[in-house]
């Protein structure tokens, strides 16, 4: 997953700024009764981009396209209710700070599910499994993980990915970057020999050409839609939809989208 530079105390200020703007309507409710921040609108934070689950699109009604985005309209929709997306820094969404200051009511940006985030965020069910991978230019002698010793590596702050590389390539130089925006520019400058993150995320750099994706690690991660710790109405109602989605295929329909190989 990713995340933008942002101090604790700025992130802090700019989140009341948001929640004094987000909620001066007085809230609302879904028609089951959970608790939004703002009436008839789902309210969405995401830490964009991060392609193919979140990015900017100026064409679409959201401003934003991509895997959660389409999944999150179809949540909205299912619950008669309109979609706001709003660009935030990943540490805010995963730390809770940007649910509870009242920034948005869900979080849809790639996160994994785990129990150290449970104790700050309620998650939806499971919607997407993923896997790590290492991505090296075309032609680099890094085959895999263990060609990393002495190598610059690049990761994201607060990311599975990170943790996975100082755990599986402990030797390895890791270059620690705020968001998956700088560390692809930070590959196709030279500045780092590798990437380690999710391998979605990788694959749409190797598409791009002059990168190829040559190892991935199984580690059972699964992606969930966080909520504001306590609002169980809500995570009902999402839960709800998503399976509502698999069973008349408007899931496959969209995971195909974005991730049916040919």
């Amino acid at each position: 997953m990713k995340i933008r530079a942002f101090s604790s105390a700025l992130a802090a200020s700019a989140l009341a700024l948001a929640l004094t703007a987000c909620g001066d309507d007085g809230g609302g409710t879904t028609a089951s009764g959970a608790e939004l921040i703002n009436a008839g609108t789902l309210t969405v934070c995401s830490d964009v981009p991060y392609p193919p689950f979140e990015d900017f699109d100026k064409s679409a009604p959201s401003g934003f396209k991509g895997f959660d985005v389409d999944l999150v309209q179809h949540i909205a929709d299912g619950l008669d209710l309109k979609l706001k997306f709003n660009d935030s820094s990943f540490d805010a969404l995963e730390s809770g700070l940007a649910l509870n200051s009242g920034q948005c009511d869900l979080v849809a940006s790639a996160m994994t599910i785990t129990d150290a985030r449970k104790k700050n965020l309620d998650f939806s069910d499971g919607y997407y499994d993923s896997a790590q991978s290492l991505l090296v230019p075309d032609g680099s002698d890094i085959t895999s993980i263990d060609d990393l010793a002495g190598k610059k590596v690049g990761v994201q702050q607060a990311t599975t990915g990170k943790s996975y590389t100082e755990e599986n390539a402990p030797e390895a130089k890791i270059v620690t970057f705020p968001s998956d925006a700088e560390m692809f520019g930070a590959i196709k400058a030279g500045q780092v020999d590798a990437l380690l993150q999710d391998l979605p995320v990788n694959v749409e750099h190797a598409k791009a050409g002059g990168f190829q994706v040559v190892e991935t690690y199984k580690t059972g991660e699964e992606y969930g839609f966080a909520i504001k710790k306590g609002n169980t109405g809500l995570v009902d109602d999402v839960n709800d939809q998503l399976q509502k989605m698999h069973d008349d295929g408007t899931y496959d329909d969209i995971y195909n989208k974005y991730f049916a190989v040919s």
